[in-house]
């Protein structure tokens, strides 16, 4: 797989991708939906291989991780938070950020997930879960996989 971004980027962008988003691929793939979403994400997995976008991990992932119970694929996901470089830990700060978050509908992990990734200093948090996406969060550019691909394609 190629990545998507254009050799000629000037600043790196960071990104968070959620425990729904590294949890993708091993969805059942019969709906066009969940396959363009993996193909995403991959591809996104790809520029950070190769340096074009930088991610960040959190305490929260972590923990969603450890508690998958499928070995392999939490080994899998596990690999990712050597290659971030950002690891961002719970902190007064996060739980704070967290608490203003949750009025607007977040589950509690959810506001874990957005508050870690506006202190990682992410430009994107990138999601699966439609009750993220559809909420109104200012500090932070939440964002499909699929159309964070199309974003930086140029295409939208």
């Amino acid at each position: 797989m190629k990545c998507f971004m254009c050799k000629g980027s000037v600043s790196v962008i960071r990104v968070y991708l959620d425990n729904c988003c590294f949890n993708r691929p091993y969805d059942e793939q019969a709906l066009l939906k969940v396959r363009l979403e993996t193909q995403s994400k991959m591809s996104i997995q790809q520029c950070i291989l190769d340096g074009k976008l930088e991610l960040a991990w959190s305490f929260i992932l972590e923990y969603e991780n450890d508690k998958n119970p499928f070995i392999e694929r939490q080994r899998q996901i596990e690999k990712w938070q050597h290659i971030a470089v950002v690891d961002c830990i719970l902190s007064d700060e996060i739980l704070n950020k967290s608490k203003e978050l949750m009025p607007l509908g977040l589950r509690e992990k959810d506001s874990y997930h957005v508050a870690s990734a506006i202190f990682s200093n992410a430009d994107y948090f990138i999601t699966t879960d439609a009750k993220i996406l559809n909420k109104d969060i200012r500090e932070i550019k939440v964002i499909s996989p699929v159309d964070f691909v199309y974003l930086m394609e140029g295409t939208i």
